[in-house]
């Protein structure tokens, strides 16, 4: 199945699409694969707002801009992302959970390519309006979203 269409369908039903993937082994490589595409199209969701910001303030110009914000999101996030998922498998662990690490880093890792629709939104938002409300309500949400996804995804992960 397309991952585009396990995209559209995780907003319906989060926890078959993970049972999906959980069912069809422990793949490492697929795993990270997922967090490279959802933090490359997060860096890419960024691109709207540093150029909005290189415009209105040139002191600092937009190559650096995304030099940075490349640095963050594409190798900063995914070890971010790790620590945050083995923490989150732990937590499960003291609620009773039963599933494994590699369920908590593919719920995660999942939740964020997911969601990266929304960003890339958050992002378009923020470039063309910049900071207020909108940015605000959008931004949250995109949390909203995300956490649902991601809490749904691990429920059914550590089952």
């Amino acid at each position: 199945m397309a991952v585009t269409t396990d995209i559209v369908q995780s907003y319906r039903h989060p926890r078959t699409v993970i049972r999906r993937y959980l069912d069809a082994g422990e793949n490492e490589g697929r795993a990270l694969v997922i967090l490279m595409g959802a933090c490359l199209l997060i860096f890419v969701s960024q691109w709207p707002v540093l150029a909005r910001q290189a415009y209105l303030d040139p002191s600092q110009p937009l190559e650096a801009r995304m030099s940075g914000a490349l640095m963050g999101t594409v190798f900063l996030l995914p070890l971010f992302c790790y620590v945050l998922a083995a923490l989150s498998h732990l937590a499960a662990r003291l609620f009773g959970g039963r599933g494994s690490f590699f369920g908590a880093r593919l719920a995660l890792f999942l939740a964020l390519l997911v969601t990266s629709p929304l960003m890339l939104l958050n992002g378009l938002v923020g470039g063309f309006i910049g900071e207020g409300p909108g940015v605000l309500i959008v931004g949250i949400l995109v949390l909203a979203g995300f956490l649902s996804i991601w809490l749904l995804m691990l429920v059914e992960a550590e089952r």
